[in-house]
């Protein structure tokens, strides 16, 4: 039977310190590491749909003053969104 050992944020943080302890004693392997790291980050904050606090509330404010639309009773999603004026 294979356990499954799970690691805590402070126990990866320790193997990724002391991996990248052995790497920087190879300049060009640190600099693969590094352009990985870049790419990596670069994609967790080109994310289209994150936004700061403020930048959410903000949305919010603006949804409240715009135009609101309910569906009528019995009314199924299809119907509201002909209704709406989408072609489906």
């Amino acid at each position: 039977m294979q356990r499954r050992f799970i690691m805590t944020a402070l126990q990866l943080n320790a193997e990724i310190y002391r991996n990248l302890g052995i790497i920087a004693e190879d300049e060009s392997m640190l600099e693969r590491v590094a352009k990985y790291l870049r790419r990596v980050a670069k994609q967790m904050t080109d994310d289209p749909t994150c936004m700061t606090k403020e930048e959410y509330f903000a949305m919010l404010d603006r949804a409240e003053k715009g135009p609101r639309h309910r569906m009528l009773p019995n009314e199924d999603l299809t119907a509201f969104l002909k209704r709406m004026g989408h072609d489906l």
